[in-house]
């Protein structure tokens, strides 16, 4: 399994709307890095949902239930959307503040590249996250 973190802004589409739908389609990504993240993205990869702008913290936990396919909100260029279905919420968010001030994380691209709206978790970093959350990282 790998391990994904996804960004949104909670007023256009947070978590509780991802929980609402039971499966959401993540689409309107327009960076081919995050693109090419998400065409990586494999059915039962975990994800963290993270809501930027307002928040700055990783809120819950999701996973991938259909693997990379043509973007439906793309009118042109190649561009690739993925289905997510949450798992829970967090028993405590994550601050990016919190993030920041780990070491261990401090090459997490979440730190180093903070506009990429997909991008790879290490274990690593997985783990210890989950740890900070109050979670259990099995």
């Amino acid at each position: 399994m790998n391990y994904w973190l996804v960004k949104s802004e909670p007023e256009e589409y947070g978590f509780q709307d991802l929980i609402d739908e039971e499966v959401g389609c993540w689409d309107g990504v327009r960076n081919y890095q995050a693109r090419n993240n998400l065409r990586a993205m494999k059915i039962d990869d975990e994800v963290f949902f993270y809501h930027s702008r307002q928040g700055l913290e990783i809120v819950g936990i999701a996973r991938v239930v259909r693997e990379a396919y043509p973007d439906p909100t793309a009118e042109k260029g190649d561009w690739s959307a993925v289905d997510l279905s949450p798992i829970r919420w967090l028993s405590a968010p994550v601050s990016l503040k919190a993030i920041k001030s780990e070491p261990a994380l401090s090459d997490m691209a979440l730190v180093r590249n903070g506009r990429l709206s997909v991008m790879p978790i290490s274990t690593d970093h997985h783990t210890l996250i989950m740890k900070m959350a109050g979670e259990d990282p099995s």
